[in-house]
């Protein structure tokens, strides 16, 4: 990529593919040098399914014609992997649920495809999917932490350059919602799952090093912290009535029509989410360019920083009775689909370029920031502290609890909760030293 990268190692946020597949049905033996048989995709892409993945396929199949591949798409992809794991038959390559599985179970469930030493010569992301040195899963694609918003709303509220500090940013969601009658903020409380990508922000308030030091810190929801400062910004744009009146009527697939057309204005998303946004505005009738996308509000001395983080993690099932063939799809489709440039991602690619989807991050000369690794051996330390604290770092419950409290359909308040955070976090730090 053409900006600078510091040194680091993401979460995985959001949406992309996964394979599930059967046995060889093509009469001849599946090999390395000649895959062959049946593979079933399985995808969280209900959009894409019987369109760009179908064409895929068909290109996939001019390199490897004795494979064939089947899609069958998922609503509900982490839940129903959920439930698939717990069996043999969850296919032959798959999405890694991050959610479900823990870094020290990767050699449970998947086939190691190579070392991170090898295999970071050529990727992105890599230790992301890997434990102990060994990759299991490749990342489909990368993203840039921000939010994306409607150009004309906050060009109408007097907003054209972005927000600075937490103060101003919440200023510029009011004045959204004072001169625009649009709704500043949109939660997706109800679908849940785009709260999860509110964790991807680690690392942009205090560095690279950030998710590493939450294994000892007894006290993380403090001010000055980077988990701290992403729930206080959502819990004070909540209290504040920045967002909408019933967020558990909030619907994913709606928002992009409704951002789209200036019916809200903002949403704390990956970069990924760009295109799907300008694709809304265009069926709106609307120029690409109403989308735009820029940093969390957490500059210093004016230089603004953005997390980088792969998405979803490609993987070959241990269980594969085609291990070959599932192995063919998941290399082509790293290095040869073009997925990542089709969503205006980060390639997980390191020859490929920026994308243009960061052309407002590129303007504004923002540096990306990608995660120190975690310790090697304790790569499932955090998911560990979190489980046995009953917090759910990387998913949603426990921010729909937080802005229940903050739109005061919960009892408490923001001290309370984040108290109670801390208290568990602390205990749940202890019991996993």
């Amino acid at each position: 990529m053409n900006r600078r990268f510091v040194t680091l190692t993401a979460l995985a946020t959001t949406s992309a593919l996964v394979l599930v597949g059967c046995s060889s049905s093509s009469g001849q033996e599946s090999t390395d040098e000649n895959p062959a048989g049946e593979i079933t995709v399985l995808t969280n892409r209900t959009d894409l399914v019987d369109t760009v993945f179908q064409d895929y396929a068909d290109t996939f199949n001019e390199t490897y014609p004795d494979v064939e591949v089947k899609f069958e798409a998922l609503t509900d992809y982490e839940g129903d992997l959920r439930i698939r794991l717990n069996s043999r038959d969850y296919g032959d390559a798959l999405l890694i649920p991050t959610s479900n599985v823990s870094p020290n179970q990767f050699a449970d469930f998947f086939e190691p495809l190579g070392t991170t030493d090898e295999l970071g010569e050529t990727y992105r992301f890599i230790h992301d999917g890997s434990y102990d040195g060994t990759v299991y899963g490749l990342s489909t694609f990368g993203s840039a932490m921000g939010y994306v918003f409607n150009r004309d709303v906050w060009t109408e509220a007097g907003i054209t350059t972005p927000p600075t500090t937490e103060e101003e940013y919440l200023d510029a969601l009011q004045k959204v919602k004072d001169t625009t009658g649009a709704v500043p903020y949109y939660t997706n409380y109800a679908d849940g799952w785009p709260l999860d990508t509110l964790a991807g922000n680690i690392g942009g308030v205090t560095g690279p090093d950030a998710l590493n030091e939450m294994i000892t810190d007894e006290s993380p929801w403090t001010e000055g912290k980077d988990i701290y400062a992403i729930d206080s910004l959502l819990y004070e744009t909540v209290a504040a009535g920045l967002t909408e009146a019933d967020p558990t009527t909030t619907n994913w697939e709606e928002s992009k029509t409704l951002l789209a057309s200036g019916d809200i204005s903002s949403m704390v998303l990956g970069s990924w989410a760009v295109t799907q946004m300008q694709d809304a505005a265009e069926l709106a009738g609307k120029p690409r360019e109403t989308i735009g996308f820029w940093p969390m509000p957490w500059a210093t001395d004016g230089q603004f920083e953005s997390v980088t983080a792969t998405d979803k993690l490609i993987a070959v099932s241990k269980n594969s009775d085609n291990k070959p063939a599932a192995r063919a799809w998941v290399d082509w489709f790293t290095n040869d689909s073009g997925f990542a440039e089709s969503q205006g991602a980060i390639s997980p690619l390191l020859s490929a370029e920026e994308p243009d989807t960061l052309a407002d991050f590129t303007e504004l000369g923002v540096d990306y920031v990608e995660l120190t690794p975690r310790p090697t051996g304790d790569e499932s330390l955090i998911n560990d502290i979190a489980n046995s604290a009953e917090i759910t770092l990387f998913g949603n419950q426990y921010r729909q609890q937080l802005i229940d409290t903050a739109r005061g359909a919960r009892d408490g308040d923001k001290a309370a909760f984040f108290d109670d955070l801390n208290a568990r976090w602390a205990t749940a730090v202890g019991q996993n030293q």
